[in-house]
C-alpha cells in the first residue's frame, strides 16, 4: 500500500511505538505487541512501560522520549485521561499517526465526551493524525501490520474492510481466516474523533492491492464530503457498504411532505445511489459481495446463463434473475449446436441448461466450456445438486477448471451440506465464490452488474436560466419581517424566479374580489384559502376546485372561511387565491427537505393529497446530474402512469427531468431553504410542459434545518 503523504506513516510505518504495552497476556496492551510480531512486521517495534523491561522478547522502553529513533507511528492502549497527554508527546517526538484503543470516550457520554472533544481539538492543532479512540485497530496484510488486538491476522488478499464497530472487524477476520479469503486492509474507525472513514476509503481506492472496498457503516458526520470520496472511489473499484440504523427517523421537525417522508435512511439511500455504493442488506450479503468482487472479473452485461443437473433449482435461479438487473441470455445457434453434441437428447439446449440428473463430471464441464464460451453471455451460474450419479468434488474441479480462466464471472451454486466439504475447499482454492442457494448467488451476481454499468457516471448540467438575485430579495424580505414560511404566493415567486410556470393565479380578501378575479382568468377557478399558519389546506376544507360561476365563489368563499377558522382558530385567516384550473395532466410531487449529513434531500413521487399515504417517492441529494433525475422518475411505481396508459398519451417526461433539475439548482444556490413541496405539479402531455399548482417553502437560517 502506498498512501498519500498525510498518511503514510499510518498505513506504511517503518516504526512503531504500543504505549501501554503490558506483560499480563490478558490485557490489550500484551495482545498488540505480540500481533505485531506474529504478524511479522518488519520494522522496528517500541514497547513503552515506564515499569517493565522486557515484553516477549523485546526491549521496553520507559517513554517514548527514550527511544532516540525515529517512529512512524504509536499505537496508544491507556486509560482515556491520559491519551490526550500521550498524543502531546507523540507529536513532541515527530511522531505523525497515532492509533487511539483506548475506550471511554463520547460512547460513554459526559466526561468521556468532553474528553474525546478536547483531543478532537487539539490533535488538529498538533497536525497528527489519529485513528480511534474506543477501536480495534489497523491491519495492512501488505505490510504485515497488524496493529490490532484480534486475535487472527488474515491471508493477504483483495478485499479491504472499513467498519465503525471493532465487533464486526473481529467477526470479519474469523470469517476470512476461517475461509482463507484474503484482505488487502481492515481498518477499524471507532468515534472518529480525526480520521473519519472518508480519508480512509481515499486511501484504499489508489491501493493496488485493494480490488474491493467494503465496510459496515453506521454514521457520517460529514455527507457531502463522504458522498464526493466514495463516488471518486467506486468509479476505481467496488465500494460495498452495510448501513445500519435503518430504522432511525429524521431528526427534523417537518413541516412538509417532503421532511415527513425523508429520514436517515431516505437520505444514505440515495447518498449511496449517487455515489455508486453497492448497498448491501444484510451482513451476509455484505460478506458475499466482498467474495466475488475481489475474486472475479466484473460482467460486460447482464446476460446470464445457467448450467444445472436439475431444472427445479435452474427455474428458481431463473426467476431470481428476472427479479433484478440481470435477464436470462439467448443462447447463440452455435452454441445450442455445441451442446447437442456433447449432451442427452432429453437435456435442455436452451438457458437455464439442464444436463440431467445422471451427468458426470465431464459432461457437465463440456457443457460449462460451450455455454462460457458464447459472446452472448456475460455471466454463468453453475448450480449442482448431490444426485446418486454425481460426484461434487469433480464437479468443483470442473468449475474452477472452466472459471478460472474465464474472462467473465463464473459462480458455484451447490446446494448441499453433508456431501460439500471438500467440493467447497476446491472452489475456495480455485478463486470461485459458492453459496448454497441461488436466489443469494443471483444477488451477488446483480451487484456486479451495477458496479459495471454504473462507473463513469454523468457531469453535473450546466446551470439552468434562473433570477438568483430576484429570489435573493424575497429570501432577505422574509427575514427582515420575521417569516420563516412562505405561503403558497411568495412560494411561487421564488420557484417562478427558476423557471416554473404556475397557473394564473389572483389573491382576493373577500367573495367579491374573488368572483372577479374569476371573470378575468375564466372560469373554472379554483379556490385556496390564505394562510401563513395553514400549510395542508386540504386537511382544513381550504381547497374548492371546479367553481363555474359567480354564486358557486360566493358559496365556496364563505364555507371556506368559516371552516378554516373552526379548524384552525388560531390562523390568521388573508382572503383566497384563485387560481386557473388546469386540467388535462397528472400529479406529480417534487420537494426538499435538508438533510443534516447530506445537505439538500429532493423527493419526487406521486403527487396530490395521497403522497404520504402511498409514499410512491424516490430520494437524491443535490446537486444532481440529468441521468439522475431521469433515474428518479423512473424509479417510481407510478412510472408507467406518466408513460401512458389505456390509450392515454404519454406525460412530458422530458420537461419534468427540467423541474427536477431547476429545483436541484434553486436548494443548493439557497441554503437558507430548508424545506419546499411543489405539491401538485402537473406534468401536462408530451410537448405541454408542467404546471406548478401549489407551493410551500420552509426558510431557515444560516442553513440550519432546525432553526
Amino acid at each position: 500500500m502506498r498512501p498519500g503523504a498525510p498518511l503514510t506513516r499510518l498505513f506504511a510505518p517503518r516504526a512503531v511505538a504500543v504505549v501501554g504495552a503490558s506483560r499480563d497476556p490478558d490485557k490489550v496492551g500484551y495482545r498488540v505487541v505480540e500481533n505485531l510480531l506474529k504478524g511479522g512486521f518488519e520494522g522496528a517495534i517500541y514497547p513503552i512501560n515506564p515499569t517493565a523491561t522486557e515484553i516477549l522478547g523485546r526491549r521496553v522502553y520507559p517513554s517514548l522520549s527514550d527511544i532516540g529513533a525515529p517512529v512512524d507511528l504509536a499505537v496508544i492502549v491507556l486509560p482515556a485521561p491520559r491519551v490526550l497527554p500521550a498524543l502531546e508527546t507523540c507529536a513532541a517526538q515527530g511522531i505523525g499517526a497515532a492509533i487511539v484503543i483506548s475506550a471511554g470516550f463520547k460512547e460513554v457520554g459526559g466526561k468521556g465526551a468532553e474528553l474525546e472533544a478536547a483531543l478532537k481539538k487539539r490533535v488538529r492543532e498538533l497536525g497528527i493524525r489519529v485513528l480511534g479512540p474506543n477501536c480495534l485497530g489497523l491491519i495492512v496484510t501488505d505490510a504485515k501490520l497488524n496493529a490490532t488486538f484480534a486475535k487472527d491476522m488474515p491471508p493477504s488478499g483483495g478485499i479491504a474492510f472499513v467498519s465503525q464497530s471493532g465487533a464486526l472487524c473481529t467477526a470479519a477476520l474469523d470469517w476470512a481466516v476461517g475461509l482463507g479469503i484474503g484482505f488487502s486492509a481492515l481498518v477499524s474507525v471507532g468515534n472518529k474523533a480525526d480520521l473519519s472513514e472518508a480519508e480512509i476509503i481515499e486511501v484504499l481506492a489508489d491501493d493496488p492491492k485493494t480490488r474491493v472496498i467494503v465496510g459496515y457503516l453506521e454514521a457520517v458526520e460529514d455527507g457531502q464530503r463522504f458522498l464526493a470520496v466514495v463516488e471518486k472511489a467506486s468509479r476505481k473499484k467496488p465500494v460495498v457498504f452495510f448501513k445500519a440504523g435503518t430504522t432511525e427517523g429524521g431528526a427534523r421537525a417537518a413541516s412538509s411532505h417532503t421532511g415527513a417522508l425523508a429520514g436517515a435512511d431516505r437520505a444514505y439511500e440515495a447518498a449511496f445511489k449517487q455515489a455508486g455504493v453497492i448497498r448491501a442488506r444484510s451482513l451476509h450479503e455484505l460478506f458475499d459481495f466482498a467474495r466475488v468482487f475481489a475474486s472475479l472479473p466484473l460482467p460486460r452485461g447482464n446476460r446470464i446463463a445457467i448450467v444445472t443437473n436439475a431444472g427445479g433449482p435452474g427455474i428458481v435461479a431463473a426467476d431470481a434473475c428476472e427479479g433484478g438487473a440481470l435477464q436470462l441470455a439467448a443462447l447463440s445457434e452455435s452454441t445450442v449446436t455445441a451442446l447437442k453434441r456433447v449432451l442427452p437428447s432429453t437435456a435442455s439446449l436452451h438457458n437455464p441448461v439442464d444436463v440431467i440428473g445422471d451427468a458426470t463430471a465431464e459432461r457437465y464441464q463440456a457443457a460449462l466450456e460451450a455455454v462460457v464460451a458464447d459472446p452472448g453471455v456475460d455471466g454463468v451460474l453453475a448450480l449442482a445438486t448431490p444426485q446418486a450419479m454425481t460426484n461434487l468434488e469433480k464437479f468443483a474441479h470442473a468449475v474452477v477448471e472452466v472459471g478460472s480462466g474465464a474472462r467473465k464471472p463464473v459462480l458455484a451454486v451447490f446446494m448441499a451440506e453433508a456431501s460439500l466439504k471438500e467440493a467447497n475447499r476446491i472452489l475456495l482454492r480455485g478463486g470461485i465464490p459458492d453459496f448454497p442457494f441461488p436466489d443469494e448467488a443471483v444477488k451477488a451476481l446483480d451487484a456486479m452488474v451495477r458496479h459495471a454499468a454504473g462507473r463513469g457516471r454523468a457531469p453535473l448540467p450546466d446551470r439552468l436560466p434562473a433570477d438568483r438575485a430576484g429570489v435573493a430579495i424575497l429570501v432577505k424580505r422574509a427575514f427582515d419581517r420575521g417569516v420563516i414560511t412562505l405561503g403558497e404566493a411568495e412560494a411561487r415567486e421564488v420557484i417562478a424566479a427558476y423557471g416554473f410556470r404556475g397557473p394564473k393565479s389572483v389573491r382576493a380578501s373577500s367573495a367579491s374580489e374573488a368572483s372577479d378575479a374569476a371573470g378575468r382568468i375564466g372560469y373554472p377557478v379554483v379556490l385556496k384559502i390564505v394562510s401563513p399558519q395553514i400549510l395542508h389546506k386540504s386537511d382544513v376544507g381550504g381547497v374548492r376546485v371546479g367553481l363555474a360561476s359567480k354564486e358557486a365563489i360566493h358559496e365556496a368563499y364563505a364555507q371556506m372561511v368559516a371552516r378554516a377558522e373552526t379548524a384552525a382558530p388560531h390562523a390568521r385567516i388573508e382572503g383566497v387565491l384563485v387560481q386557473e384550473q388546469v386540467t388535462g395532466g397528472r400529479e406529480v410531487i417534487l420537494g426538499m427537505a435538508r438533510d443534516p449529513q447530506f445537505g439538500p434531500l429532493l423527493m419526487f413521487g406521486l403527487g396530490g393529497i395521497y403522497v404520504e399515504a402511498l409514499k410512491d417517492v424516490t430520494f437524491r441529494i443535490a446537486p444532481l446530474a440529468r441521468a439522475e433525475a431521469e433515474a428518479m422518475i423512473r424509479e417510481v411505481r407510478a412510472f408507467p402512469i406518466l408513460q401512458g396508459v389505456r390509450g392515454e398519451a404519454p406525460a412530458d417526461v422530458a420537461a419534468l427531468v427540467e423541474d427536477i433539475l431547476r429545483l436541484s439548482q434553486l436548494v443548493t444556490d439557497f441554503p437558507e431553504i430548508a424545506e419546499i413541496d411543489i405539491n401538485p405539479l402537473f406534468v401536462k402531455p408530451e410537448g405541454e410542459g408542467t404546471v406548478a399548482l401549489d407551493a410551500r417553502i420552509r426558510l431557515a437560517r444560516n442553513g440550519d434545518p432546525s432553526s
